[in-house]
């Protein structure tokens, strides 16, 4: 069978507990299941980590990178999703797209023969949710334990994190305006996931005894328009030595990057040390290394 992976909850709990348990380890010991195969991977949004990571862990795997812009495919502008995805499926092992869109992802799934990985879409950031699990369980502890605080926007960053959170029963507080936050069916999902999930406008109260403390850009790409209002509306959920004084003793700071400082955070904070970013975006090569693997395997 073949297994896509689009978002956190296209695995299970124990699925998910076996893709940490892959990013935890050697890569050596993982073999090379992608010996003499191709990935593609396809950026319609530019990307650092993302790319660094993802090409770093097929060569690991043994197999070959082909990174393409999004303007070299052409989404339905030179030829259909459907019809790149059926081509793509004949010339790789993997489907590893970083989309504006959602939906782009799930038409190459509806046509494709081989996996599709979600590099990052507008719902979702999968692998960026594997990398946070496995640096919070390697510097705090395990995730069944912790109580984890976002704070901004309810993003796609935030919703792979709180599903990958809930999923290994662990408990998250969403600190977020009005307007930017999740719904209540949203947290009804979330936690019923096998976790605890809420929402709290007031940001000193959503981080109080938190483990970790996340957060991320005010502005994505694709939202420059409207930076000015959303930078006002988020200047109380910036992240600074005081609100970090707020939760638990000992507190991690985690964001994905890349950062702004001293807007969504201080400079002391995210250069201090309590920070994790850069075991962070390390193991965001880790992550993708254990991703493709697991799908290579059929989820086994």
């Amino acid at each position: 069978m073949t297994r896509h992976f689009l978002d956190i909850t296209d695995v299970s709990s124990a699925e998910l507990t076996t893709i940490i348990n892959y990013a935890s380890r050697d890569a050596t010991s993982l073999g090379r299941p992608l010996d003499g195969k191709g990935v593609a991977l396809i950026f319609e949004k530019p990307s650092n980590r993302t790319r660094h990571s993802s090409e770093m862990a097929v060569v690991q795997l043994g197999g070959h990178p082909v990174y393409t812009r999004g303007e070299e495919i052409g989404f339905d502008a030179r030829e259909s999703v459907e019809d790149i995805g059926r081509i793509l499926a004949g010339y790789h092992a993997i489907v590893a797209v970083r989309v504006f869109s959602h939906s782009t992802l799930e038409r190459l799934v509806a046509v494709s023969d081989v996996p599709v990985v979600n590099l990052l879409s507008d719902r979702s950031h999968p692998l960026q949710a594997c990398a946070d699990v496995l640096t919070m369980q390697q510097h705090v502890g395990p995730v069944s334990t912790l109580r984890v605080a976002w704070l901004g926007d309810y993003n796609n960053v935030a919703r792979s994190l709180g599903e990958a959170v809930c999923m290994l029963g662990g408990s998250i507080v969403f600190g977020c305006p009005e307007g930017f936050a999740p719904s209540s069916n949203e947290l009804s999902r979330l936690g019923a996931l096998g976790g605890s999930a809420r929402h709290d406008v007031d940001p000193t109260v959503a981080v109080a005894g938190a483990d970790v403390v996340h957060t991320d850009t005010w502005v994505s790409m694709g939202q420059e328009d409207d930076a000015d209002e959303r930078k006002s509306v988020f200047i109380p959920y910036g992240v600074t030595e005081d609100l970090m004084s707020r939760a638990s003793h000992g507190a991690k700071f985690m964001h994905c990057m890349p950062a702004h400082r001293g807007e969504e955070v201080s400079t002391e904070v995210f250069d201090g040390s309590r920070s994790l970013v850069i075991e962070q975006g390390h193991n965001r090569m880790h992550a993708a290394r254990a991703v493709f693997a697991f799908v290579t395997s059929g989820g086994k």
